[in-house]
């Protein structure tokens, strides 16, 4: 009677200190977390000082008339390629610039596309970049990634900027890669002139990074200590959660009202998709390329507040809103663009969901976490964040 007394005393006891034991489990990855975010901002820093721009989003080489992918990255590196040889990865940087990986395996300079497994920095999962809250790991995915800079408070072109493999903007109204009907579709609400729609792209950029263009610290008028320049991203296991997949085949209007997207959740169990919402799977998943500039895989918006929906009008090509997530309870982390990483919780003002996106010097309809996407749109921050 006495030993059962002693293991009913016992089992009470782990009961009650298992809670306390995983809680300081969980404030040790996050702490570990955000030290890895401070380490990237530092490299962003320093690769600044270097190069007196931001390190580049969706760029690359191009290997033009072919469909190999092996012989073309096709204008689609992340940002993070460009940081590796900042934050102690020189191994790795000099294999992607040499294209001769660690198995000496050629392929061209820079590496061939972000999708392509052969290439070993592609599938390759580098500490640094990783949460260690987040528990996704190995195939499908290839070298995945929990941080991913911030493209400000507009989700409409955000793979715009530049120059795409056929040498027009990308969703300029041509029919280039990677396709027609989404400018088609967004240049009937905006302008009858289909002409006019890169001068329109340049106004829908407004976060501290805009993909296929040089940024610098200069451009960001509203101060780096109140600009974002990269947040966390959760990645799959699979399980259709609302902070870890991508929502596919999105109607066109969730880009001129957020909340639509939002509004595909589960009602009954609001953390998850429902059974019959298809996202995107496997190595198309969220954060599941580390070295894919793409928004689906490394790039994040200030439209819904932290831990909501994220969905794209179609695959990883799509236009749509990438939301801030991650594991720990309550909110994520984010970089800001002074170097300070900061933890924002769910419940920031985000002002309305159902509002449109708006153009370069507005005011963002996103209450504080719209503006602190924004690089130069002027909006006074007087509050705790």
């Amino acid at each position: 009677m006495e030993l059962l007394v002693v293991i009913a005393i016992i089992g009470v006891l782990v009961g009650l200190l298992l809670p306390a034991v995983q809680a300081a489990r969980e404030a040790a990855r996050r702490m570990s977390c955000s030290n890895n975010f401070k380490q990237i901002g530092l490299a962003i820093h320093n690769y600044h000082s270097a190069y007196n721009q931001l390190p580049k989003n969706m760029s690359g080489t191009d290997a033009r008339g072919t469909g190999d992918n092996s012989k073309n990255n096709a204008l689609l590196l992340s940002w993070l390629v460009g940081v590796t040889p900042f934050i102690e990865q020189q191994a790795i940087w000099e294999q992607i610039t040499n294209g001769v990986d660690a198995e000496g395996d050629q392929y061209q300079p820079m590496g061939p596309a972000p999708w392509y497994g052969g290439f070993q920095p592609w599938a390759l999962d580098i500490p640094a970049f990783r949460c260690p809250s987040d528990p996704g790991v190995g195939l499908p995915s290839l070298g995945r990634t929990n941080y991913a800079c911030s493209l400000g408070d507009n989700p409409r072109m955000s793979h715009s900027g530049g120059k795409n493999r056929t040498d027009y903007y990308d969703w300029n109204g041509t029919a280039a890669w990677p396709g027609w009907n989404s400018v088609q579709d967004l240049a009937a609400r905006t302008t009858s002139d289909l002409a006019n729609v890169p001068a329109w792209v340049r106004g829908s950029n407004r976060g501290m990074f805009w993909s296929r263009h040089v940024t610098k610290f200069r451009d960001v008028l509203d101060g780096l200590s109140n600009t974002i320049a990269a947040g966390e991203m959760a990645t799959s296991v699979g399980q259709k959660e609302l902070i870890a997949e991508v929502a596919q085949s999105a109607h066109y209007s969730t880009l001129f009202t957020p909340k639509k997207c939002q509004d595909l959740a589960d009602p009954t169990r609001p953390q998850f998709y429902p059974s019959s919402q298809n996202v995107l799977s496997g190595n198309q998943s969220r954060g599941s390329r580390w070295a894919d500039g793409r928004w689906v895989f490394s790039a994040v918006h200030t439209v819904l507040p932290p831990n909501s929906a994220t969905c794209s009008t179609g695959g990883d090509n799509g236009q749509g809103i990438s939301t801030i997530s991650s594991r720990h309870q309550g909110g994520a982390h984010v970089l800001m663009g002074d170097g300070a990483v900061k933890f924002i919780t769910d419940s920031i003002e985000a002002g309305d969901a159902n509002a449109d996106p708006v153009q370069k010097g507005e005011k963002s309809p996103y209450g504080l976490w719209g503006s602190l996407g924004t690089r130069a749109s002027r909006e006074i921050i007087d509050e705790e964040f």
